[in-house]
């Protein structure tokens, strides 16, 4: 017997063109998926309906949270402040080592219960007081259009927005994403293509030249992040030349964030451990980088901003506590009078470790 065919439903994409065979071929991202009808992408969650892309999270998260911005993380994106968090599910990339695996590498969009229009979420957000949204846990690229109509919603009350992101894209679709996007946090996973091909199912060449487009093209703030796995990307050549990358493309003011793996999903490696971390910051600090912190460990050097004037730090924090804060409301270190790197405003009560739930609803 005939298999049925999967009913889909969803809201109309961009960046898809069709092909001489019937089918279309998504624009998106680097795997340029080729659909037949009613076939799903790679991602999952983009499809061929009726020989047009259409995206079926649109307007569905796997859930709402506000957090610190610093867990996102972002050090020198208006430090202290809340975000309001959301997710969908799928993701583009295949990363064996995924930690938020239940939900980028979900296949059941039932789990995705909450439902909000753009105008919601950032009405939500005002009235959480969050100073910005972020588009996260699962690969925003993926659901583009949906963090896109968000980021207007948001903008429109004065709510910034924030992308978290392998940066898995293709330059023309990073163009109108990124232009709604005020800082985004994008994963550099390792500095070899063979890595990204093994444990990612991807490339490397894609993302660096998504990251140096970004920072020298767009006004978005950048923060990149390196999960260090134990004998898969931590060699002192790779982060040697990971750093040399960044400082010469990017220049010294990029910050770098290295986190520790934790075992997870289908990766058989151990965690990492904590000197691996600060090894690994000595390299990129090295190389002349002057904004290198550690993540996912307890760490106060590592979790740090210091001045790179005067060599005081400026920014002190434990985990997603800020215990001392010495810049004035333009982003200028206090002692010196030296100007940090980033996006500053007033600084009053710090938002802290809360992590609080919200439900919403249209």
């Amino acid at each position: 017997m005939e298999r049925a065919r999967e009913i889909l439903t969803g809201s109309p994409a961009r960046w898809w063109h069709p092909l001489e065979d019937g089918r279309i071929q998504c624009d998106l991202c680097p795997r340029d998926c080729k659909l037949h009808e009613g076939q799903r992408a790679a991602c999952f969650v983009r499809a061929n309906q009726g020989g047009m892309m259409i995206l079926t999270t649109y307007g569905r998260s796997s859930g709402f949270c506000i957090d610190p911005i610093e867990k996102k993380p972002l050090n020198h994106f208006y430090p202290g402040s809340s975000i309001l968090s959301f997710g969908t599910a799928g993701c583009n990339l295949a990363c064996k080592f995924c930690q938020n695996w239940d939900i980028s590498k979900s296949r059941d969009t039932d789990r995705l219960m909450d439902q909000a229009s753009p105008a919601a979420i950032a009405q939500a957000a005002q009235r959480y007081h969050s100073h910005s949204v972020a588009f996260t846990y699962n690969d925003p690229v993926i659901f583009a259009e949906y963090a896109m109509d968000t980021a207007d919603a948001c903008h429109a009350l004065g709510i910034q927005t924030v992308a978290v992101t392998a940066g898995y894209m293709h330059l023309p679709a990073a163009h109108d994403f990124y232009a709604k996007m005020d800082a985004a946090n994008i994963d550099l996973k390792a500095f070899t293509d063979e890595f990204y091909f093994k444990l990612c199912v991807g490339h490397l060449q894609p993302v660096l030249d998504l990251i140096a487009y970004v920072h020298h093209e767009t006004d978005c703030w950048i923060e990149l992040t390196t999960l260090l796995i134990p004998s898969h990307n931590d060699s002192d050549g790779e982060l040697k030349a990971l750093a040399a990358w960044c400082y010469k493309e990017l220049g010294p003011d990029v910050p770098l964030h290295f986190s520790a793996f934790h075992p997870d999903y289908k990766l058989d490696a151990p965690a990492t451990p904590p000197t691996t971390l600060a090894h690994a910051r000595e390299i990129a600090m090295s190389a002349g980088l002057r904004y290198v912190y550690t993540g996912n460990v307890h760490d106060r050097a590592g979790d740090a901003t210091y001045c790179p004037g005067c060599g005081k730090p400026v920014i002190e924090r434990d985990w997603y506590e800020i215990l001392g804060y010495a810049l004035d409301d333009t982003g200028h270190c206090k002692h010196c009078g030296t100007a940090i790197a980033g996006r500053f405003g007033h600084f009053d009560r710090p938002f802290g470790a809360q992590r609080i739930p919200v439900h919403l609803g249209t």
